[in-house]
């Protein structure tokens, strides 16, 4: 269980890395992607980061 929460949580964060870069605009990645500059998508991006950090977390308990 340990080993999935670590996973999961890495690649939770990972994604919402993505997305802050997307909706802010720093990362145009894929250039044709509806995410980009719309800061709507960082606040999403935000709350999965943390949410994998959560995760991250929880697997070293």
């Amino acid at each position: 269980m340990r080993r999935f929460l670590l996973i999961a949580g890495l690649f939770a964060t990972a994604v919402g890395l993505l997305w802050i870069g997307q909706g802010t605009g720093t990362l145009a990645w894929p250039g044709s992607s509806f995410m980009v500059d719309q800061l709507q998508w960082a606040g999403y991006g935000a709350a999965m980061a943390g949410f994998g950090l959560v995760l991250i977390w929880q697997s070293s308990q």
